[in-house]
């Protein structure tokens, strides 16, 4: 081809590029006003907050949120090679995959991010069923769980007031919680005696997902380290912000920090736990800065990681997938994400309108 022709092409391909990227903003720009979002006065608090952080603090921080994926992606990528080591799987799509749905979860309500990477993985993986990926997602989390529930008591045991914050109902009503917790386990009982079979395929299907949960060795090596090396990296991104806006840094600082948030997260269904993490981070850092600079410095955290995250994801999906595969397996698997959770949020509606017409029925009769 001509030097000239190629130049043209290049010209063509830069500017269609640009449209695309316009477009795509102005999209973006358009869902965010529809659903309520203020993306103008998000990017202004992001540009003060970056400002108001010093070069140093920001580089360190963005290098310890590239870690913190980084790391917990590999584990990731362990999993899923010993679950289907025939399927070829290939680091820099778990990779891209986990980073969309760290991106996700913070814009997104009700952590819908994760639930879009597990169809991400069935889609990349062909050899892969959501029973196997979901059983990859328990091993996963198992060592999170263990150092969430450590972050826990640490955090009730320190601050007063956590506990009674997130779960004062307990010791208000603590008849109804066992009443409550008696009828919940009698209803798992009783639905997983009516899905025996379907729940015996299930189990077929999830033994290849939790492979590698039976070799102790790769489990600790290629899952638990990195996954170790990943929740250090969320420590040091909290002493980092810490720092930045001049809180004293200490382990039993970081670790009332990093219990809050995990409790925020579990139980907000804003996007990123909004509002509850900083409401956690002020009863955190009671006693130790004013209300304002922790808020400050929650605010600063959250936006500058939330950025960042984004930003990180867009580049790896591109990367692994170039740009109309990640765009369309991003949208593809968070819309299916989506129609499954308005799916079991109907049938929870319809069973419950049926009980409601049920017992309307038997007092009728009576």
């Amino acid at each position: 081809m001509p030097a000239d022709a190629v130049a043209g092409l290049r010209q063509h391909l830069h500017i269609r590029a640009i449209l695309i990227v316009a477009l795509l903003l102005v999209v973006i720009g358009a869902a965010a006003t529809l659903f309520g979002w203020e993306i103008s006065v998000w990017l202004k608090h992001v540009w003060q907050t970056i400002t108001a952080i010093s070069v140093g603090y920001l580089l360190a921080a963005i290098v310890l949120v590239t870690l913190q994926t980084a790391t917990a992606a590999f584990a990731w990528f362990s999993i899923l090679r010993c679950a289907y080591p025939k399927a070829e799987v290939g680091w820099t799509q778990i990779f891209a995959c986990y980073a969309a749905a760290v991106a996700l979860n913070f814009v997104l309500p009700a952590n819908l991010g994760t639930l879009a990477m597990l169809i991400m993985f069935t889609t990349i993986i062909a050899a892969a069923t959501f029973a196997g990926i979901f059983a990859g997602y328990v091993v996963q989390k198992a060592f999170f769980t263990v150092i969430g529930i450590a972050t826990y008591v640490y955090l009730f045991l320190t601050v007063g007031g956590s506990f009674s914050l997130q779960f004062g109902f307990v010791s208000e009503h603590p008849w109804t919680t066992v009443i409550l917790l008696a009828g919940a386990g009698m209803l798992l009982y009783l639905v997983a005696r009516m899905l025996g079979p379907r729940v015996s395929h299930w189990w077929e299907e999830a033994k290849d997902g939790g492979q590698i949960a039976a070799r102790p060795r790769a489990y600790l090596a290629r899952v638990a380290l990195p996954e170790f090396l990943s929740w250090l990296a969320t420590l040091g991104i909290i002493a980092v912000f810490l720092a930045a806006y001049h809180i004293p840094v200490s382990f039993h600082t970081v670790m009332r920090v990093v219990g809050g948030n995990s409790i925020a997260n579990m139980t907000s269904v804003t996007p990123g736990g909004a509002g509850v993490t900083q409401g956690f981070n002020v009863l955190s850092l009671k006693g130790i800065t004013s209300s304002s600079n922790a808020t400050a410095y929650s605010i600063a955290q959250q936006l500058v990681t939330t950025a960042w995250s984004i930003v990180l994801a867009i580049v790896l999906l591109v990367r692994a997938f170039g740009w109309a595969g990640g765009k369309a397996l991003v949208t593809e698997s968070y819309g299916e994400a989506r129609d499954k959770t308005a799916a079991e949020k109907a049938a929870r509606k319809s069973r419950r309108a049926a009980k409601r017409a049920g017992k309307a029925a038997g007092e009728d009769a009576r």
